[in-house]
């Protein structure tokens, strides 16, 4: 305001009086003025990043926040940005996400009490020796960037200790285990051993009905 007031009007002689007047100081106002190339740079900048961001909160229904723009950006596209900048454009350019993330742990507690548990088969004899025949499944968290968390869904051979299948998410919902189980599948070819056992804990994912329906398709 002030440079454009000075600018306008031609009063350079009174730039000590208009700083006063507007409470900032000189230097203050000349650093301003020096810093404004790198200002016009970072709005040029910020125009093409807002690009993807957009394309990406377009695509998945503008259901998506910073954090899972970030993964999308690096597992999709092979871009690396800070989450703390994806949120300011978001809210510099009003991309708002249209329904609240759910909290996930009060929705599993509620989910589980309404979920049937199965019978231990195993008694934790988890090496049964022969390969494919025990998998066992189970969901982990890991760190990654500034303290942001994502979540690991994964199947190991009990008899060999492989990771046969795994997914990586930024969410607890049930497509976690799900995205799993298709990649499971793919990954023995559609073909399980005869007396395949699927051993987890008795968490809310796989009390899930259609999670154990899934199970139950394939003998």
């Amino acid at each position: 305001m002030i440079e454009k007031t000075i600018r306008t009007h031609k009063l350079k002689k009174a730039v000590s009086y208009l700083c006063k007047l507007a409470g900032v100081s000189r230097s203050g106002y000349y650093d301003w003025l020096k810093a404004a190339p790198l200002r016009a740079l970072r709005e040029e900048q910020d125009e093409l990043d807002i690009e993807l961001i957009r394309g990406i909160f377009m695509s998945k229904q503008e259901k998506v926040g910073a954090l899972q723009i970030k993964m999308i950006m690096e597992n999709d596209y092979s871009a690396q940005m800070n989450h703390k900048k994806i949120r300011r454009l978001m809210t510099k350019y009003n991309l708002e996400t249209k329904i609240r993330k759910a909290k996930p742990y009060r929705k599993m507690a509620k989910a589980t009490r309404e979920h049937l548990t199965c019978p231990n088969l195993l008694n934790r004899e988890f090496n049964k020796e022969e390969p494919g025949k025990v998998l066992l499944t189970d969901i982990t968290y890991l760190y990654y960037g500034k303290g942001q968390k994502a979540y690991l869904s994964y199947v190991k051979d009990g008899a060999t200790k492989e990771i046969v299948a795994y997914h990586l998410s930024t969410s607890l919902e049930m497509e976690i285990v799900y995205e799993t189980l298709k990649k499971l599948e793919h990954a023995v070819s559609h073909h399980f051993h005869p007396e395949t056992i699927l051993h987890s804990d008795q968490g809310f994912h796989y009390t899930n009905p259609l999670f154990q329906s899934k199970v139950r398709s394939w003998g």
